[in-house]
């Protein structure tokens, strides 16, 4: 005789078999996220070389952000001989480099002297060359100018190329200058390794968000050199001429 069967009650699950497969579940899925963790991504880098180079009057300095043998940019402290014996500091780029300031491109740019904090980028202009020079007038007084004139830790602003793409850095100096002389001190220096990725001078560590550092306001050249009257505004109107005496 056969027994007919009818339908088949669910099983509940023990409460012991639900908080395994609760546990499951759980490892399941960080699984999964640290298989996504392994993905390639690009991930903002900042390199920072630390140092404590000086450069007096008569030397210069080549500067390589990135330390693969090219010079991106010379440092340049020379003595002036049409400033009455005086000098004249100069950042001098390699060729597609810049450093941030005002002026033009056409030898009469003059670079700023960078706040920490700044951002360097995009939205900057890269005509700086002139960084500061000490003269005397033909009444033997002594006149000095440029954005660099005895400041302690400032930033040059810099955009120079990696394979023939454009990289933000910054160049941390001193300078002093003293009887006819100056001194400048390189104290550090760092690049971003993502191109065209802006850097914030002074930043030793990349982070993703730059985008609410704040922009200094822009200097203007002409007023800052006519307030120091026409030898100041003679040597404004070719830096790199002084620099290359």
């Amino acid at each position: 005789m056969n027994r007919s069967l009818g339908p088949r009650r669910l099983s509940k699950l023990s409460e012991s078999m639900h908080r395994r497969l609760s546990a499951y579940e759980l490892a399941a899925t960080a699984a999964g996220v640290g298989v996504l963790a392994l993905a390639p991504q690009t991930e903002a880098k900042i390199i920072y070389t630390p140092t404590h180079r000086v450069i007096k009057t008569g030397m210069n300095y080549t500067l390589d952000l990135n330390h693969d043998g090219i010079v991106d940019f010379t440092l340049s402290d020379v003595r002036c001989k049409s400033c009455g014996g005086g000098a004249g500091l100069s950042a001098l780029p390699a060729a597609g480099n810049g450093a941030s300031g005002f002026g033009t491109t056409q030898g009469t740019g003059w670079a700023s002297a960078l706040r920490q904090g700044a951002l360097i980028g995009t939205r900057r202009y890269f005509p700086g060359k002139g960084m500061a020079y000490v003269a005397t007038t033909g009444d033997g007084a002594t006149v000095s100018g440029g954005s660099w004139v005895n400041v302690k830790s400032r930033y040059l602003g810099l955009k120079f190329e990696i394979n023939g793409k454009t990289h933000y850095g910054w160049a941390r100096l001193n300078v002093v200058i003293q009887n006819l002389s100056i001194t400048a001190t390189l104290t550090g220096y760092a690049y971003e390794t993502i191109p065209n990725k802006p850097i914030v001078a002074g930043r030793t560590k990349a982070t993703d968000d730059v985008s609410k550092v704040e922009q200094p306001p822009a200097q203007n050249a002409t007023l800052g050199m006519l307030a120091q009257g026409a030898p100041a505004l003679s040597i404004w109107r070719k830096p790199s001429a002084l620099a290359a005496q």
